[in-house]
């Protein structure tokens, strides 16, 4: 026990000793400092910028548009003919123009022309356009009160009905979604340097032999076991820190942004869930990367190695965008219940959705199970290959390995 204590001791030390342990673990507070003084900086040192209009052309081929020529910082400008709107575009009298045709309503096709190289047209621009031309062409045959209805954006307030039949005002909120994602983020950094970190370790004991000093007075197991739980606990050293300064940065940030920042809700289940899935994430990227370190001939080919499975983490973060849009798809499910995926899916639907319990419950058992067959699996693999040097073992003589051991 006491050597085992001394290994635990010694990796841990060294552990939160690197530099990159310490980055990762001060970059988040740092930068959002930094950030928050920035904006305070330029906020108090700058003028208010100019309300400038920006003026749009047009050309009327039916006669009729001559409305709502006025839409907030823009000004409609018509013009004769697409000649005399293409020369002041070119002179820089308007900014863009756009010509309305004699079949617009039945082609409902409009032309725009502009200077700028743009992937596609601004939302801005496509609102202020459609509604000029609605505008228009509802003036005589609707209301105005109906019209301007119409035209306006729609204020859709949410109401969650729960199963005790109470219900309540939800404002659906997107920035909900910034801590989880921010957390998710982090959570596969820590995950991918804490795996390095091990296979680094293990590569350079054992291009010095050291390793095979340790063999001679602890085992194997109680090598491996301590190295894991050195890990964890450095990852779960990190963990809490963030997650102590993740109040205090939101409340410095809504005092001074404020907007959407200070309706920002942290789920009441976030903190106990981000320590779990962490402490378990961490320790089935540590047995992976004692399998990994295993078998490699050197630290380099060893963290080249673990890019097959680390990679794997940051689909759920690939696929965020589509989440957001359909959180419902069987899709997250299986990400969420696969090991690897399971933390960072996890803490991303947190901030989308509800997760129904037994997923939870489901995704942390597998989690356990997938930390101890993992842990048995990658021993068994330390020991048939620890020793071994050159050429790092396939596939298949490994399975071969383990069925005549």
């Amino acid at each position: 026990m006491n050597k085992s204590y001394l290994i635990f001791k010694h990796e841990f030390l060294l552990a939160i000793k690197r530099a990159s342990f310490i980055i990762l673990t001060l970059s988040i507070p740092v930068l959002a400092l930094l950030g928050v003084g920035i904006y305070k900086l330029v906020v108090t040192t700058s003028a208010p910028p100019p309300e400038e209009i920006v003026v749009i052309g047009y050309v009327d081929e039916i006669g009729i548009f001559k409305e709502q020529i006025e839409q907030g910082f823009a000004r409609m400008i018509p013009f004769a003919s697409k000649e005399d709107a293409k020369q002041a575009l070119v002179k820089g009298d308007i900014t863009e123009y756009f010509i309305i045709p004699e079949n617009f309503t039945s082609s409902v096709t409009i032309q725009r022309y502009t200077l700028d190289k743009e992937l596609i047209t601004p939302s801005i621009t496509v609102s202020m356009i459609k509604n000029f031309l609605t505008v228009n062409l509802l003036k005589d045959k609707v209301p105005p009160d109906i019209v301007s209805l119409i035209v306006s954006p729609l204020n859709l307030e949410v109401t969650r009905v729960t199963k005790k039949g109470e219900s309540g005002h939800e404002q659906s909120n997107v920035s909900n979604l910034l801590i989880p994602g921010i957390f998710s983020l982090l959570l596969s950094l820590a995950l991918m340097f804490g795996a390095n970190t091990l296979i680094s370790g293990l590569g350079e004991e054992k291009e010095s032999r050291l390793i095979e000093i340790l063999f001679s007075s602890v085992s194997i197991r109680q090598l491996l076991v301590s190295k894991v739980l050195a890990l964890g606990s450095a990852g779960l050293l990190q963990i809490l820190l963030w997650l102590i300064s993740i109040p205090l940065l939101l409340n410095l940030a809504s005092s001074t942004f404020g907007g959407f920042l200070s309706e920002i809700e942290i789920p009441a289940n976030f903190i106990v869930l981000g320590i779990i899935y962490f402490i378990l994430g961490y320790l089935l990227f540590a047995v992976l990367a004692i399998g990994t370190g295993a078998i490699s001939s050197n630290a380099q080919e060893g963290i080249q190695l673990s890019m097959s499975y680390i990679m794997l983490e940051f689909v759920p973060l690939w696929f965020s965008s589509l989440l957001i849009h359909y959180p419902d798809s069987p899709v997250w499910i299986v990400l969420a219940l696969f090991p690897i995926t399971s933390p960072v899916q996890n803490m991303l639907m947190l901030g989308i959705s509800d997760i129904p319990f037994w997923q939870i419950i489901t995704s942390i058992g597998i989690l356990i199970l997938s930390v101890i067959v993992g842990l048995f699996l990658s021993i068994k693999i330390f020991r048939m290959y620890i020793l071994m040097y050159g050429k790092r073992p396939g596939l298949r003589n490994i399975i071969h390995n383990f069925k005549s051991a």
